[in-house]
């Protein structure tokens, strides 16, 4: 089920929602967006919350709006003031363009304190509530796009998509140093997961059993092959199966959607000329 989360909730208040109106438990969501960000939340039903992994690695389009010349504790509206400019930080559009395109392609990027990352064992976002200073290690993502969408100091709104892992909080936090003005996040929009995109979500007065969708359309995105009936039952077993048509020609590791009159049946992984079942859905 594709959902577009409203402001105000989070993303386990979804899977909530749709757990009661839905009467089951067997309910997940790949990708938690924070309280204040709105868009694309993707929600996994039944046997097909264990194809979560396959969602999370895409990667994600977000519309964002950052604010200069203000720091917060958390990167974005929520938190406390660290540090604010006492006038309209009038930085020509040119220099905000130039500086956000620098961003584009892989970078370490350090997490924001408030973060699910975890320290120790303990989640950051808990150490810093207690006010411990968290050190978090950077973490290599990639920045595929992103551009200047609009800009009316102190406020400039860009669209990213952006690997898996990256904090688009800390993109803003980390303009807002290069510009030397500082800068935190005051809107996020989640528009896109791959292909999955959130003009074909449903809102929370929407849900119901008609929206549900079947797993073949939320992995839209991997190749795929039909099974005749022995290759069905081999992998219902656990069996890997021969990669007929690709053989040789896919990235080993790569995912491959296994398919049955038209049906997600599995999810494999290419290993030369085979395909071994990661993820079964299909039942004997």
């Amino acid at each position: 089920m594709l959902v577009d989360k409203p402001a105000g909730m989070t993303s386990h208040d979804v899977v909530q929602r749709i757990r009661r109106t839905l009467g089951t438990r067997a309910v997940g969501h790949t990708g938690t967006l924070d309280p204040f960000a709105t868009g694309l939340l993707v929600v996994l039903l039944g046997r097909a919350t264990r194809l979560a992994r396959f969602i999370e690695a895409r990667p994600k389009q977000y519309l964002a709006t950052a604010r200069l010349g203000v720091q917060t504790t958390t990167d974005d509206f929520t938190g406390e003031v660290l540090a604010a400019s006492s006038a309209d930080p009038q930085i020509p559009e040119e220099r905000v363009r130039s500086v956000l395109a620098q961003f584009q392609g892989v970078q370490l990027q350090q997490p924001p304190q408030f973060s699910a990352k975890r320290v120790a064992g303990e989640r950051s976002y808990h150490k810093a509530r207690r006010g411990e200073q968290v050190e978090l290690a950077n973490v290599s993502v990639t920045v595929h796009r992103i551009e200047l969408v609009g800009y009316r100091s102190p406020d400039l709104t860009f669209r990213c998509v952006v690997s898996a892992g990256t904090y688009v909080r800390a993109i803003a936090r980390d303009l807002g140093k290069r510009l030397g003005v500082g800068a935190h996040l005051t809107t996020l929009r989640r528009e896109a997961i791959g292909s999955l995109r959130v003009e074909d979500a449903v809102t929370l007065e929407q849900l119901a059993p008609a929206a549900v969708l079947p797993p073949r359309a939320v992995l839209r995105d991997l190749p795929s092959i039909d099974l005749d009936e022995a290759e069905r039952q081999a992998v219902l077993h656990g069996q890997a199966v021969v990669d007929g048509r690709e053989a040789g020609k896919r990235e080993s590791g790569e995912a491959v959607a296994l398919l049955n009159g038209g049906e997600l049946l599995a999810v494999a992984q290419s290993d030369h000329v085979w395909l071994r079942p990661l993820v079964v859905l299909g039942t004997a």
